[in-house]
């Protein structure tokens, strides 16, 4: 059965992800260094091909969506190298079936690209708004087959990351939802926790309730990332979670 290697290489981590035609198998997350060689990166695929059962010459594909330049050429000469086959990145590469009417184009981030192409390829309401909960938080608004901009806002682990490198006394905690009602802390952890998830709860709600009077119809909203379906109990605006949604993204313009 032939496979393709899909590549999310974002600003924290880079995630891996075996698909075939019938959709995507197993993933697996590294941090990202750029300042690792290519024959590095080569090795990782390598020892996740082995745990998946996959040889290289099964893999027939490689495509990347990638927000950090400096890992480009070495994604690149891992693809040559270890797979014997070119990469490709979006959508420089493999042009996506979603129009960029950004003032300039070539500032937005192939991640918002992809994760816009796969929401409107999964959805058929008119107008869309894809959150995701990255290493920024970004709001993408998508009318009919067009990304027509967005907002970029702080992300949440970067944001407990800044609250505690930045500070004496704030510890980093592990961010989770234990209740759908907010409610003071009685600890520092609590604090935390109530602060920043249903901060970035209101956040989503606030930023898509205004973003919706700029579309001719109600959007529906989408969440993606790690912190999305925390997030998205507690944040009515937010209609459907997609964790997966830029490999998605990546799987329907490789295999369609």
């Amino acid at each position: 059965m032939a496979y393709a290697l899909l590549i999310d290489a974002g600003n924290t981590n880079t995630k891996f992800c075996l698909a075939d035609e019938t959709g995507l198998k197993s993933s697996y997350t590294l941090p990202t260094r750029p300042r690792n060689t290519a024959d590095d990166w080569g090795i990782k695929i390598l020892e996740v091909l082995r745990l998946e059962g996959v040889s290289p010459e099964e893999v027939e594909g490689c495509v990347v969506s990638s927000v950090v330049p400096p890992l480009d050429p070495l994604l690149a000469g891992m693809s040559k190298r270890f797979l014997g086959m070119r990469a490709r990145f979006v959508p420089r590469d493999l042009p996506l079936g979603i129009e960029n009417r950004y003032a300039r184009p070539e500032q937005v981030g192939a991640d918002v690209l992809v994760t816009a192409f796969g929401a409107r390829r999964l959805r058929e309401e008119r107008c869309l708004i894809v959150v995701d909960y990255g290493t920024a938080t970004t709001l993408a608004c998508i009318v009919d087959d067009a990304f027509m901009g967005g907002l970029i806002c702080p992300g949440v682990l970067s944001s407990m990351s800044s609250l505690h490198e930045g500070t004496a006394k704030l510890p980093a905690v592990e961010l989770e939802v234990s209740s759908d009602e907010l409610s003071w802390g009685r600890t520092t952890s609590e604090c935390l926790n109530q602060g920043l998830v249903f901060g970035f709860a209101e956040m989503t709600g606030g930023l898509c309730r205004k973003l919706a009077k700029q579309m001719d119809a109600d959007p529906y909203v989408i969440a993606t990332g790690g912190l999305a379906s925390g997030i998205a109990r507690i944040c009515p605006e937010i209609d459907e979670v997609r964790p997966d949604l830029l490999m998605e993204g990546l799987w329907m313009a490789c295999f369609d």
